[in-house]
């Protein structure tokens, strides 16, 4: 009996869990193991999962962020330029792209076309026409081209420069025209919603356009009805004038509209030297006017959102406006090409890009407060650039008309320099469209040309 007795109690430590004397192997699971090893019940829940997986894509994200910011800053100074041919057309002051290989233009010779920047193949666009015709502005052409922020709808000038021409996309199929506002050339658009857009006019005032659901419906039933293009006519919803200063009360000609869509504020620049901000959503209502450091040529605007700031092209300046701060910390920085004008400019990441008068495109470092520098160039037989010079792009020659009035004023120049008018990004940010044509208002010239 004592045997046995003692029998049992040296099995006993064999049980799994058994302490550090127990003799010979143990099978089956180590459980004191699997207890270190099992993740903390917190960090087994779905909620720890799903942050963990948040905090994944951030990083993700924060990386994408800086490869694209990267590639702005490395982009510039490896673009080269491939020309197209547009033929006898006059002026490129507008384009936008379509999709990866389309670009639509507008032209001073009040031509509407799209480009194929693989092909080269240009497509003309029927141009349309007011309700009751008559009173056309010859020499103005088309100034702008904005497309909504769903890629929908496409407004520009119409036939006469003072009305609005609204397009369905992919299509182009003209929609409406908005001819019963303003009484001169409109020189500005910009879509505040995906139905309202804004227009800015050299009559000082800025018109307010809805495309409604009735209008867009119509114009589909005619599509399908009628192989000719018929479209509507529609009214502004609103016509507001931009505040006049009793100095130059002739001058407040609306040149340049930009859209804040975070805020829902449209900034405003009127060749009076005057940046003016409007509260837009369903109406117009004035926030504030500040009177721009430079006041000669303001011709063009553009909004920042990730800078929360708007850069305003002048004669031989990009000054930059942030409305919440005073206005006596406006910031501006020049070109030193005194005279040509700022005449297109865009933001890209931290990079601004700037289009000038003498056809030369510069780059500012939003965050580093300079333009980008030349490089030492190694290639052989290159033209040697000095280092510290700011990088400096230049367009190629284009197409110059030799009519009477090149013969009686500029005979003695056989090229010119052609002013950037427009210029825009892809969606990926390395192809850059350049557009534009001399800059002496009496030639008759284009250019046009991919930087890739």
């Amino acid at each position: 009996m004592a045997r046995k007795a003692v029998s049992r109690k040296r099995k006993a430590p064999a049980s799994p869990g058994a302490g550090s004397d127990a003799q010979g192997p143990q099978f089956g699971w180590d459980h004191s193991l699997h207890k270190r090893k099992r993740l903390p019940p917190v960090k087994r829940s779905l909620v720890y999962y799903l942050k963990n997986r948040e905090v994944r894509l951030q990083n993700e994200t924060n990386y994408s962020r800086v490869l694209h910011g990267y590639a702005a800053q490395q982009l510039p100074s490896l673009l080269k330029e491939r020309e197209f041919h547009l033929g006898t057309l006059n002026k490129v002051f507008a384009s936008q792209w379509l999709n990866h290989r389309q670009v639509v233009c507008g032209t001073k010779c009040n031509t509407l076309f799209v480009v194929d920047v693989q092909t080269s193949q240009i497509t003309k666009i029927p141009i349309l026409k007011d309700r009751e015709p008559g009173g056309v502005t010859q020499g103005c052409g088309i100034h702008a081209i904005e497309l909504n922020p769903s890629r929908t709808l496409l407004a520009t000038g119409g036939d006469n420069p003072n009305s609005l021409a609204i397009y369905r996309l992919p299509t182009l199929d003209p929609v409406c025209v908005g001819d019963d506002g303003h009484k001169d050339w409109i020189f500005s658009i910009a879509w505040i919603s995906d139905t309202m857009a804004v227009s800015g006019s050299r009559d000082g005032s800025m018109g307010l356009w809805e495309v409604t659901d009735d209008v867009l419906t119509k114009s589909d039933a005619r599509h399908s009805v009628s192989q000719v293009p018929v479209y509507a006519h529609i009214t502004h919803k609103a016509l507001k004038d931009i505040p006049k200063e009793d100095t130059n009360p002739d001058n407040c000609k609306v040149r340049a509209l930009a859209f804040n869509n975070k805020n829902k504020e449209l900034g405003a620049v009127s060749l009076d030297g005057y940046f003016h901000l409007w509260k837009a959503e369903n109406t117009l209502s004035k926030l504030l006017s500040t009177k721009l450091p430079y006041c000669r040529e303001n011709v063009c605007l553009a909004y920042g959102s990730e800078w929360s700031v708007y850069a305003v092209g002048s004669q031989a300046h990009v000054s930059f406006l942030d409305p919440r701060q005073p206005s006596y910390n406006i910031k501006s920085v020049c070109s030193r090409e005194r005279g040509s004008g700022i005449r297109s400019v865009s933001f890209y990441e931290h990079i601004i890009t700037v289009g000038t008068g003498q056809g030369s495109l510069l780059f500012y470092d939003i965050r580093a407060q300079r333009f980008l520098e030349e490089r030492l160039s190694a290639c052989y037989g290159s033209k040697p650039r000095l280092a510290g010079e700011n990088l400096k792009l230049r367009t190629g020659r284009g197409w110059l008309n030799h009519d009477e009035t090149w013969r009686s004023y500029f005979s003695d120049t056989d090229s010119f320099p052609n002013a950037v008018y427009t210029h825009c990004y892809d969606s990926s940010g390395t192809k850059l469209f350049v557009a534009g044509g001399p800059l002496p208002s009496g030639l008759h010239g284009n250019y046009a040309g991919l930087w890739s």
